[in-house]
């Protein structure tokens, strides 16, 4: 049975309102004041460096100088910083920015079962949030980890993570504006009636299309994945906050969002488990900055270079098997961090790949890469897309002397199932930031962060993520 809603001043709408949406709205409307388990926090913390490195180090690429060259035009009002800058603008665009950074290249977390990226998108929005709002650590904490979780249930709800179950529709953008509406809604501490406001402005907004696959210089995809949906989900709240009123309930009744997206699997997923399962536990890292459907490849190959000693000029073949899906996306790109053939090669020439390395675009025309590279085929598996979203890949050498050697790697480091350790992410994230902020600041910034929960007003982060 639906019911209607009413807001604060106890004026009633004439509009019913689902069960499910119901559940929604006032499981946002709680997150301010609802602590998070121990672990969870944890998580949530290793998410907001990674994140916040992914941002650092992208605002230095191409895409990240194109965001922040775009809003620098609007700095009229000092919100929100711009990472690695000196200047503020409107949180919006502070969001965007910084988003577009944080995909700049392919350092950002991941959701396999939401299959988007969540962090990118969602860390910048809330961190937007919480500096106009002066909000506390630990309600960025709790708003992040709740992004998450809405983000991840309404693209598994919408049935559209599986490889044959999306009509077009980009994963990447729609799960995301969701998950940073939800985290904006709940920094603002927004009652449930206004929270359903915000999801009919995020419903509106809702965007973003497949083709992203054939973006060659990741700027676009970093606006599809990142700078977007963090914007869209801003403004869906900063429009409530400033008295705009929308639909009850976006997801029944006439001509609702879920009729127009014609969800595949069942709508109920979008409340399925809140606060008992949270998505960021399920989210993964990434061990090596490269496209997610190579890293289980890159361990592989790191593994068989741990257990046999052998030169690149030793090796005659190399047979890579990944889901076919997940071939399509880094078969032969154009862009180095993304693209299966090079990284492979550049692997069996340096023993290793480091973001530098991940990201020289000159190394694509390397002689010695090349020559390796040429042994790198990377065959569409079948048996391997059956076990999508899960990332398996094998790698099979063919060595000069006749001898083969395979790998086949299920758990990468750094996924839910083999998670890194805060000293490894704080390894990761230094790689990343010092060449940019400094030894210095990245120590004082990594200390903050794992003690969010101590930290009275996120704004206390902002000298320590700026640039002169």
């Amino acid at each position: 049975m639906s019911e209607q809603s009413s807001d604060q001043s106890g004026v009633q709408s004439t509009e019913p309102i689902s069960p499910l949406t119901k559940a929604l709205s006032e499981y946002i409307a709680g997150t301010a004041d609802r602590a998070l388990p121990p672990a969870v926090a944890e998580k949530t913390r290793h998410h907001v460096l990674d994140t916040i490195a992914a941002i650092v180090s992208g605002s230095r690429l191409r895409a990240g100088r194109l965001a922040t060259g775009y809003v620098s035009r609007l700095a009229g009002v000092p919100e929100a910083l711009v990472i690695g800058t000196s200047f503020l603008v409107p949180a919006e665009f502070a969001a965007l920015a910084n988003a577009m950074s944080g995909h700049a290249d392919e350092t950002d977390d991941s959701h396999l079962g939401g299959r988007f990226h969540p962090g990118c998108g969602i860390v910048p929005a809330a961190l937007a949030v919480a500096e106009l709002k002066e909000c506390s650590g630990a309600q960025f904490v709790r708003a992040v980890a709740l992004g998450y979780d809405i983000g991840a249930r309404l693209n598994m709800s919408m049935g559209y993570s599986e490889p044959n179950n999306r009509p077009g529709h980009s994963t990447h953008s729609l799960g995301t504006a969701f998950g940073a509406a939800a985290a904006a809604a709940a920094l603002l501490r927004f009652d449930a009636r206004q929270v359903r406001h915000v999801l009919s402005y995020a419903g509106q907004q809702a965007s973003g299309i497949g083709y992203w696959t054939r973006d060659a210089e990741h700027i676009e995809k970093s606006f599809d994945f990142g700078g977007m949906p963090a914007r869209n989900g801003i403004t869906a709240a900063l429009l409530v906050q400033a008295g705009g009123t929308a639909l009850d309930d976006i997801f029944s009744g006439a001509d609702n969002f879920l009729e127009a997206f014609k969800p595949m699997n069942d709508p109920s997923m979008l409340i399925e488990a809140l606060g008992e399962r949270y998505e960021i536990m399920r989210t993964d890292v990434k061990k090596w900055t490269v496209g997610a459907p190579i890293q289980a490849p890159l361990d592989a190959m790191a593994n068989l270079m741990q257990k046999n000693r052998f030169t690149a000029d030793q090796v005659q073949k190399v047979a890579v098997r990944v889901a076919t899906d997940e071939a399509t996306i880094v078969d032969n790109r154009e862009i180095p961090d993304i693209s299966l053939q090079h990284l492979m090669a550049v692997m069996l020439v340096d023993k290793t790949v480091s973001f530098k390395t991940a990201h020289d675009e000159a190394r694509m025309k390397d002689p010695a890469v090349l020559k390796e590279r040429a042994k790198v085929q990377l065959v569409r598996d079948g048996e391997l897309e059956k076990q999508m979203p899960k990332r398996v890949a094998v790698v099979e050498l063919t060595m000069a002397d006749g001898k083969m050697l395979s790998e086949r790697v299920e758990t990468v480091r750094g996924t839910a199932g083999n998670p890194m350790t805060r000293e490894e992410m704080i390894a990761k994230a230094r790689d990343l930031i010092v060449p940019v902020l400094g030894a210095d600041k990245f120590q004082k910034l990594s200390d903050k962060i794992f003690a969010l929960e101590s930290v009275k007003n996120v704004a206390e982060l902002r000298p320590l993520l700026q640039t002169a």
